[in-house]
């Protein structure tokens, strides 16, 4: 596909995708939120990919948020809920993409930007990063998962506090709060993304993806019910070839050569 909002670029087992608008502070738009979905799909696809990044081009936002033209022209309720429920649907797609996903927060990540930061699975964030869910005002409420996920995250009152207040926090708070897990120095931090995108990539991709479901799933009800499907996840990982020759290569104290079956 022909992006012209994003880029995609490939390195080796891993993939980038870089929102490019960077005079607009990367900000989310239709077309940029369609071009997302068909690059996920993209790359879901790519047996070759085993983890993607998603960062923002130029040094000052990773996204700053959705199009406020966009936001200016919705006209009703129903045409709102529309609105909040298709961009729902693509940041589902990245949560519950069986390839991990990390957020290398590069600048501003307000908005639309935290919450799409959100539904990937590692936040790291550079030391100049600024988060906030500042939705309120313009006289909104976050509309892309935001009031689940944050106090999902950071507890119901660190998250009543930011969307309430509309603050802005630094990467230092964020990472305080629970909000990202690693702040690494801005000059640093793609190869830093880099280096534990690879590292993820090298394991073994159906064990990688059944971890990742079973996080997901078992954060969502109760211990029981969790073990269980956990245990469930932990046959399927049991059946694999990748599952004879990690053990094997433990064994024998070499490294793994993991192929996905």
């Amino acid at each position: 596909m022909d992006y012209q909002n994003i880029l995609v670029t490939r390195e080796e087992d891993i993939a980038i995708i870089t929102f490019n608008r960077p005079k607009v502070l990367n900000a989310l738009n239709r077309a940029t939120m369609a071009e997302l979905s068909a690059a996920i799909d993209e790359l879901a696809s790519d047996e070759n990919v085993r983890c993607i990044i998603l960062t923002g081009a130029g040094e000052k936002a990773f996204v700053a948020g959705a199009d406020i033209r966009e936001l200016q022209a919705i006209e009703s309720a129903a045409e709102g809920a529309a609105f909040a429920a298709q961009g729902q649907s693509i940041l589902f797609k990245i949560e519950n993409l069986s390839k991990p996903v990390l957020a290398a927060i590069n600048g501003y990540a307000l908005g639309g930007g935290c919450e799409l930061a959100m539904a990937c699975d590692i936040r790291i964030a550079a030391d100049t990063a600024k988060l906030g869910q500042p939705e309120i005002n313009l006289g909104i409420i976050p509309g892309y998962g935001g009031t689940q996920r944050l106090p999902r995250l950071v507890g119901k009152g660190y998250a009543k506090w930011l969307i309430l207040s509309g603050d802005m926090i630094s990467a230092q708070e964020a990472l305080r709060i629970g909000l990202v897990e690693m702040v690494v120095p801005a000059e640093e931090l793609m190869a830093k993304a880099r280096e534990l995108a690879h590292r993820i990539a090298r394991k073994a991709p159906l064990a990688v993806a059944c971890a990742k479901t079973s996080i997901n799933v078992g954060s969502e009800t109760d211990l029981g019910t969790g073990c269980a499907y956990e245990a469930s996840q932990f046959g399927l990982v049991c059946a694999t070839e990748d599952r004879v020759e990690g053990t094997t290569a433990f064994l024998e104290k070499r490294p793994a050569q993991f192929k996905g079956k």
